[in-house]
């Protein structure tokens, strides 16, 4: 018997479908075009853990065991971390993802405990020229409310704002809705983190974002805050707020 087959119910259901695909996870992506129309794709694992690839070159950011089995992710070319937070900072991945042309960059107090010379360490900023079109900025990252500047000091922690040919991606780190933010500019996307008290509340997370004005914005290291809440205090700012499992 024939059946009739809805070719765009099934375009819908692959793209719905697409995700990078490891052992013990299928991950969704999202890509982006660049200004001279190549294409970075952001692979989102959990938590504070996220990939960008560019040019067949793998960016990995604080990438953690417990979140991904690492194995079966190509080898890094890029290696970012923010701290030294084991839900950050995790050796055994970054032994897992290194070869031995890896560009590891880590805070300062990240690169004591890792203990390799090879190690770039960045400070609030401090910029990298990977390539001609790959730039890194350190940017700060840091606790603000009364009793939780224990949590993230000042001028200890990296926030990073790649930009890959033309297109700029503001990775927060763990930090609360501070000042300087407000001297980020032409940010295309955008990761904040919003759990309380470690980082930051919804309203926070608004204030940060009006701030700048991403284009794109996603909630991270979420954890069980109800982010729906900011995707929908943000609906008329033209701020565009994704949602995706990184909690």
């Amino acid at each position: 018997m024939k059946r009739n087959i809805n070719l765009k119910s099934v375009f819908m259901m692959m793209a719905i479908l697409t995700a990078f695909t490891a052992k013990g996870g299928s991950y969704e992506t999202d890509t982006f075009k660049t200004k001279n129309n190549h294409e970075v794709v952001i692979t989102f694992i959990k938590h504070g853990s996220l990939v960008l690839t560019f040019n067949n070159r793998s960016i990995q950011v604080d990438p953690v065991s417990m979140y991904a089995d690492y194995s079966t992710f190509p080898k890094a070319d890029i290696i970012l971390i923010t701290h030294e937070h084991e839900d950050h900072f995790d050796p055994e991945a970054i032994k897992t993802l290194s070869k031995d042309n890896t560009l590891l960059i880590m805070n300062e107090a990240s690169a004591k405990k890792w203990g390799n010379p090879k190690t770039k360490t960045m400070k609030n900023g401090d910029k990298i020229k990977v390539s001609d079109q790959i730039l890194i900025e350190a940017v700060p990252a840091y606790n603000t409310t009364p009793g939780r500047e224990q949590f993230h000091p000042r001028h200890r922690d990296n926030g990073y704002v790649l930009t890959i040919d033309g297109l700029r991606i503001y990775i927060a780190g763990d930090t609360e809705d501070i000042p300087e933010m407000k001297n980020l500019k032409n940010i295309d996307i955008a990761f904040l983190p919003v759990n309380q008290p470690y980082t930051m509340t919804i309203t926070q997370a608004v204030n940060a974002a009006n701030m700048f004005s991403p284009k794109i914005l996603y909630p991270y290291h979420f954890g069980n805050t109800d982010v729906k809440q900011l995707k929908e205090a943000l609906k008329n700012s033209g701020i565009e707020v994704r949602l995706r499992k990184m909690e």
